[in-house]
This record gives C-alpha cells, structure tokens and sequence, in this order.
C-alpha cells in the first residue's frame, strides 16, 4: 500500500532487535572513528565535541517525544472511535424497534454488524471484515430507503435514517484512524538518522576522549530500543500488546442478544 510505513516489514519485535543493533553499531563505529582521529589529531578537544553531541541528543528527545505524542494520540482516537461506534449501533437497534416495518430483519443485519466488528479485532482479518461490513451497510441502507418511500412523513423512520447515517459515517471513521492513520515513514527516517548520528557522536567523544568501552552504553541502546518499540506498538492496530479495548462492543454485543459461536 502507497504510503504505509517501511517498518511495516518487521514484526514488532524485529523492530526493537534492530533498533538495538542500530545503536550498538553506530556507538561502536563513532568510538572507533574517535580514537583513530585521537591517535592522529590529539590537538582536538573534547569539549566542543560534547557541545554538539549534547545538541544531537536534544534533538533527538525532542523528535522521540512529537512521535512518541504522534502515536500516543492516535491511540486514543481509535479508543475513542470504538465507544462512538458502539452508542451509534446501540441507538440504532433501539429506534429500529419502533418502525414500522422491516424491524425484526433490521435488528438481525445490526447484531450480525456487531458480531463482524469484533470478529475482525479478532481474528486481524481486517480486509475481510471492512468488505463485510459494507455490504450489511449495503443491506441496512436499502431497507431503510424502502421504509422512507413507504413511509415519506415518518418521524420515526427520519430518526432511524439520522443514527443509520452516524453508523456508516463511524465505519469510515474507523477506518481512516485505524488504517490509513499512521506515523508517516518520514518521520520514522528523520527519527532514525538522528538517532544513528547521535549515538555516533557519543560513541565519537568517548573515543576522543581514550575512553574504554563502557557497559553503560548497552542500558541506554536498550532503554532508546523500548521506547521506539513502544511507539511502534502504538502505531500498529491488531498487533503487540497495546490493544483498544473493545468491551464497549462486547457490552453492546451482550445486550443486543447471544453472541455467536
């Protein structure tokens, strides 16, 4: 898909294995490049070194903490959108109770709408599960159509018609910020680069300085590695282990009548 980010090709885990060599690799080749150009150009002092590292790493945090917030929010809208759809549906099913045909079939397409929700969270068929819910829009929406034509003043079938509207306007919703809404693979690059550079030039001054190699090092690769591992959890709908809650839909589920099996 045009426009999905290039981390997309690693699982999650394979992200924070190679974020981790990333940084080990571009410290070790920063200490190694340091203490050569210590050995051939000793004049070079390790303060004005410290100074633009120092700069780096600012920047750096500053680019963990947008994208870290980039995803954070995104989050929270497909959170969000899970609770929207499921009062929608919910209003829905009951105003489908008062109309003045078609209410039993109406009320069956709904609660299999719901079960096909949760069935896509599930399972992670997701291509599947919007072409599904799409035709049951298709089949709700023609229904309603034939009750508007036979009922023209109906203010019962116009409130049914509203909260069919928000439903199908929520699928699109949903949609859009749990698919299409992603962090861009720009930033992932921007975010990548800096952070090579960065952990370059403290591998640099270390070396400059005729540091030994120090232990410490491998505790900050891996705290750098959690945090990216996190954001990408964030970003990723249907996979690692930040999942949406779906209990509004279960609740919903619940009292529409017995789940299917």
């Amino acid at each position: 898909m045009r426009g999905e980010p290039f981390l997309d090709v690693l699982p999650i885990w394979g992200v924070f294995l190679c974020t981790l060599l990333l940084v080990l690799l571009s410290v070790e080749g920063g200490y190694r490049l340091g203490r050569r150009r210590h050995q051939r150009s000793p004049e070079e002092k390790e303060g004005p070194v410290g100074a633009m590292v120092g700069a780096t790493l600012g920047l750096l945090a500053f680019l963990l903490a947008f994208t870290f917030g980039l995803a954070a929010s995104r989050f929270d809208a497909r959170r969000e959108v899970v609770l929207d759809e499921a009062n929608a549906i919910g209003t829905t099913y009951l105003r489908a109770a008062m109309l003045p045909g078609h209410r039993d079939e109406l009320r069956a397409l709904l609660r299999e709408y719901v079960d096909v929700r949760l069935e896509t969270v599930r399972t992670g068929r997701v291509k599947e599960g919007i072409r599904r819910s799409e035709e049951l829009q298709g089949q709700l929406w023609a229904r309603t159509v034939t009750l508007g034509e036979k009922n023209p003043g109906s203010i019962v079938v116009g409130l049914f018609t509203q909260s069919l509207n928000e439903v199908i306007d929520l699928h699109a919703k949903r949609v859009a910020v749990t698919i299409r809404s992603r962090i861009p693979g720009v930033i992932w690059v921007g975010l990548y680069v800096v952070a090579a550079l960065s952990f370059a030039g403290m591998g640099y001054q270390s070396g400059l300085a005729g540091a030994s190699r120090s232990v410490e090092i491998l505790a900050v690769a891996l705290a750098f590695s959690a945090v990216i591992w996190l954001i990408a959890d964030l970003d990723r709908p249907g996979e690692g282990l930040l999942q949406v809650n779906q209990q509004a839909m279960l609740d919903l589920q619940s009292s529409l009548g017995e789940p299917k099996r």
